[in-house]
């Protein structure tokens, strides 16, 4: 069983406030519409929806990381050379991130969220990548806040998912389809079916064919 911080616990000092942290990490974003831009990882510990294919399978459980303050995490941050701090995961949501995003907001940087949204949201964030799976369907919280959606394409079944989460989210809301990093054969599938369906655009892990973090 996932151990995390109970979302409903009182907060008496945003600073003091506690979260399992994977690892922090200074490198660019390598997908969706903030693709090569200088920025700052949070990665989180705690994850529920199991995707098979997952490749940060040992964020799942949070008994073996550290637990790392706010203060500490944005002591951290006030360090680097960048404008936008991205919380990932795991699954962020599991935790309630309105603490920390409290905290990195006074910092003056832009804070975004990686999320699958299958629990429900919280936080203050400038920008929302939301990247649902059908493994852990997605809270309703979330479908108001996504700035971008992502749907990772594993198989041809998976463009009925992304269809049917592209009807929730807002209209302004940029969709993006992925391919499985270790389904390569998916990248021909998403091409041609951008080709016919333009209102969706093509995300690669642009970090991962680069080699770096």
């Amino acid at each position: 069983m996932i151990n995390i911080i109970e979302k409903n616990a009182p907060i008496k000092d945003n600073l003091s406030y506690q979260y399992p942290i994977v690892e922090t990490f200074h490198s660019v974003q390598g997908e969706g519409f903030y693709a090569g831009v200088n920025a700052y990882f949070i990665r989180l510990a705690g994850c529920d929806v199991f995707c098979p294919w997952c490749d940060q399978k040992e964020t799942w459980s949070t008994k073996k990381y550290p637990l790392h303050s706010v203060e500490k995490i944005v002591n951290q941050i006030k360090q680097i050379n960048t404008n936008i701090i991205i919380i990932t995961g795991g699954e962020p949501l599991l935790h309630d991130l309105k603490p920390l995003t409290l905290e990195l907001k006074k910092t003056g940087k832009n804070i975004h969220l990686e999320t699958s949204g299958a629990h429900p949201f919280s936080g203050i964030f400038d920008w929302v990548t939301f990247s649902p799976k059908p493994y852990k369907k997605p809270h309703e919280s979330i479908y108001n806040h996504a700035s971008e959606l992502k749907v990772v394409i594993s198989q041809e079944k998976d463009f009925i998912w992304a269809l049917s989460e592209a009807k929730k989210v807002p209209s302004h809301t940029i969709k993006y389809l992925q391919p499985e990093w270790n389904s390569p054969d998916t990248q021909d599938l998403i091409f041609n079916y951008i080709k016919e369906n333009p209102q969706w655009r093509l995300s690669l892990q642009t970090h991962k064919y680069l080699g770096v973090r």
